[in-house]
């Protein structure tokens, strides 16, 4: 079997190497062939690494991808459940190694299913509350967003925004 191994280094690593490591000893423990792919956390560029790796595991390149845990492969839960499950539809295993997250069986991945829809009514139902609440407000004659003041005022002057 053939994996890929993403690893996302951030600057507030104090021992970066050590993703790096766990993540090959396991790999070889499992005797699996593996390729790494390393990403230096960046906010603005985007995460260039990863959707290259992404078109290669959508592309069936690999068996399966393992990270060293969840934060380091997607920011927040509406980015990885697609992407896990998007993985998961294309027959391949997603591991998190220090979250002992393992979806290579087919019982793990029933249970991603039913966990991966409860998140997805949660952020539905969420949504709709704040819609509600916003219609609530304006019908009460309440005034959505930040207050506009003198200070705003001047400032937007200052660099030509009010004539």
């Amino acid at each position: 079997m053939k994996v890929a191994i993403y690893c996302k280094i951030s600057a507030q690593d104090e021992r970066p190497e050590r993703q790096r490591a766990d993540l090959e000893a396991y790999a070889k423990r499992m005797g699996y062939e593996y390729e790494v792919f390393e990403e230096k956390d960046s906010s603005r560029g985007g995460r260039p690494i990863k959707q290259a790796l992404l078109k290669r595991l959508r592309a069936k390149e690999f068996d399966g991808l393992v990270v060293w845990k969840l934060d380091r492969w997607a920011k927040n839960l509406s980015e990885l459940i697609p992407e896990i499950k998007d993985l998961l539809s294309k027959q391949l295993f997603f591991i998190s190694l220090k979250d002992s997250v393992d979806l290579s069986g087919e019982n793990a991945r029933q249970a991603f299913h039913i966990v991966s829809a409860l998140a997805e009514f949660e952020r539905a139902s969420v949504r709709e509350r704040v819609i509600l609440g916003l219609e609530r407000a304006k019908r009460a004659g309440k005034k959505l967003g930040r207050p506009f003041g003198a200070r705003d005022r001047n400032s937007r002057q200052k660099r030509g925004y009010l004539a």
